[in-house]
């Protein structure tokens, strides 16, 4: 007889979204990742002079936009899609 207690796992939550959760945060990720490179580039090019001011606060906040929209898609997503196991 062990002296150990019994080890006792949570039972794994199904995931829950309209379209597949696993594949909407990968999606999100990219996304936003490309959203951030592409802003640090544009970003470095305006700090030398090779690229307008306005064109940067523009591009920024175009990204920013796209950036948000989908963190809020993939929230919404959880949100309202139904259970289900992946």
């Amino acid at each position: 007889m062990s002296d150990l207690p019994p080890v006792v796992s949570a039972p794994r939550r199904a995931a829950k979204g309209f379209f597949p959760p696993r594949r909407v945060r990968a999606a999100a990720f990219y996304i936003i990742s490309v959203c951030i490179l592409a802003s640090v580039f544009v970003s470095i090019l305006a700090i030398w002079d090779f690229a307008k001011k306005d064109a940067l606060w523009r591009l920024i906040a175009s990204f920013l936009v796209v950036a948000a929209g989908t963190a809020l898609f993939s929230v919404v997503n959880g949100v309202f899609g139904e259970e289900r196991a992946d």
